[in-house]
């Protein structure tokens, strides 16, 4: 099965999982399938379509591989292309996000749907049967018939064996499509939603009994040769890396912050020198140019955080001798002066406090009012946004935020000296030109310019 990759492209089945809706149990199908794959020495590359950063860490876990993401509008058609070139491996499998049409707004655009037409790729739909029999047959016929023919293999979660025969033999006569087998309704099958949906799997103390759980009930009850026969070999091309530069990158990850899309890391990792700190546990940040905060969950950490003064001195004397540091989403609340009473490193001005509700949620298209270390005014950058947070500042947003098909805008993103931080995230891959500026804005720093 193996291919291998080669200096101009290389060849790599693929296929995704997807689902009629949220809550399908698709992640838990997923991650099964992946390490039963892995558990026959199958090279399984996971990725997940659409922003979502917690299910890329349970098919990470499950695949032994970081996942890669998959998103039209963070990264582009180019983009989404060029991750299958950063993740190598023989079978590609790429978790759907919510439903398999579920897009931008009330279309199907950036769908999962839209994502596996755009790769070529096809299918396999993960259906969940609750309080109905044969009415699930039409509405599984339905989104057979819409995927042009994508979806090839159908999947029933949460059900039994009984049912499972029931609905099989109907589903075949009426769709033509072929039901692979049945995940039980198992109490050693469930992860707590939280935040973005799931806890984060280093939070899940029984993450390898699920995942160990999960691919044994695959392998007994879902047909895995016919799931590999479906995936579809495509030819990946070559994505060459930007010149390497002088420059060294430190970026947080522990419990607080480890929320990065992986393109970004890759790309960072070939292009510059990069070397990791944790915020809670480490004395200083390493010496470097540019410090890199993503997102997580501050919040659940702020004492631990804000007892740390060396450490919040340390990112503070970098940004006051003007050196650059980009933060993400939990990374602004790091950067305020307090967060929910907590001192912080006072990088902005303001306080940061959680809130009952979403304060915004999806994909933002971001227009510089003013010059920063992302670029000049006027230039405009692809992100998302999901954040339970509020900044409570008299600073001046840099950004002017709108969504897609929406012509409603907002201020957001702040910047003092050389940091600029932001409840969005971007995926650098997508926004190469903003990247090249931010490496630029460092070099010309550097030389005094």
């Amino acid at each position: 099965m193996k291919k291998g990759i080669t200096k101009e492209k290389y060849n790599m089945k693929a296929l995704m999982i997807t689902a009629a809706s949220s809550n399908s149990g698709k992640t838990l199908v997923t991650v099964g399938i992946i390490r039963a794959l892995k558990n026959r020495n199958i090279d399984v590359s996971p990725f997940k379509s659409g922003p979502d950063f917690i299910d890329g860490k349970y098919i990470s876990a499950a695949s032994g591989k970081n996942a890669g993401n998959l998103d039209m509008h963070l990264m582009g058609k180019k983009g989404v292309k060029e991750a299958l070139y950063m993740n190598p491996g023989e079978l590609a499998i790429v978790e759907g996000a919510m439903g398999y049409f579920d897009g931008i707004h009330n279309t199907y655009e950036n769908s999962s749907f839209h994502i596996s037409e755009e790769l070529d790729i096809p299918a396999i739909l993960v259906y969940c049967p609750e309080g109905e029999m044969f009415s699930a047959i039409p509405k599984i016929k339905g989104m057979v018939d819409f995927s042009k023919g994508r979806v090839k293999g159908i999947i029933l979660n949460k059900t039994d064996e009984y049912i499972y025969k029931l609905l099989k033999e109907k589903i075949e006569e009426h769709t033509g499509i072929e039901v692979l087998g049945y995940l039980p309704d198992d109490d050693g099958l469930f992860i707590d939603s939280k935040h973005l949906g799931l806890v984060r799997p280093d939070k899940n103390s029984c993450l390898t009994d699920l995942i160990r759980r999960a691919a044994d009930l695959t392998k007994k009850n879902i047909d895995l040769d016919r799931i590999i026969d479906i995936g579809k070999e495509i030819g990946i091309e070559k994505f060459e890396y930007p010149t390497k530069r002088d420059i060294k990158v430190a970026i947080a990850y522990d419990e607080a912050f480890n929320f990065y899309y992986e393109e970004n890391i890759r790309l960072l990792d070939k292009i510059c020198e990069i070397e990791y700190f944790s915020p809670i546990k480490d004395k200083k940040t390493p010496e470097s140019d540019l410090i890199y905060i993503g997102g997580g969950y501050p919040e659940l950490y702020k004492k631990q955080l804000s007892d740390n003064h060396s450490m919040i001195s340390s990112i503070k004397n970098h940004v006051d001798n003007n050196k650059h540091l980009f933060a993400e989403g939990g990374g602004l609340m790091y950067m305020s002066e307090k967060l929910e009473g907590h001192p912080m490193c006072s990088v902005l001005e303001g306080e940061t406090f959680m809130t009952d509700e979403l304060q915004n949620f999806g994909y933002t298209n971001m227009e510089l009012l003013e010059n920063t270390i992302l670029g000049t005014k006027g230039s405009t950058i692809t992100g998302k946004e999901f954040h339970r947070s509020v900044l409570e500042t008299d600073m001046k947003g840099v950004f002017n935020i709108t969504k897609p098909k929406s012509k409603k805008s907002r201020k957001s993103g702040y910047r003092y000296k050389n940091a600029l931080c932001m409840y969005q995230h971007i995926n650098f891959l997508g926004n190469m030109k903003t990247l090249d500026y931010l490496l630029g804005s460092i070099e010309l720093h550097k030389r005094g310019v």
